[in-house]
């Protein structure tokens, strides 16, 4: 499991477009909140889940469509 989340991390720096980032965080976060599971912290992985697989890459996604959107108006 630390192998995987370890492969996760890497990923999400490796990974060069702002969307595929994103959703590289967000799987990031599932395996996070797996690993706090295996852990036998399933509260803290609740929270890591939510926060981290969902949270923060639909803040992320909606930051990208509001630079777009941004763009696509000033031409």
């Amino acid at each position: 499991m630390l192998f995987l989340v370890a492969v996760c991390g890497t990923c999400v720096v490796l990974a060069r477009d702002p969307l595929r980032q994103a959703l590289m965080a967000s799987l990031y976060g599932l395996v996070l909140g797996l690993l706090f599971f295996v852990f036998q912290a399933p509260d803290v992985a609740l929270s890591q889940t939510v926060v981290g697989a969902v949270a923060l890459p639909l803040m992320i996604l909606l930051a990208l469509a509001r630079v777009r959107w941004e763009e696509e108006r000033r031409k």
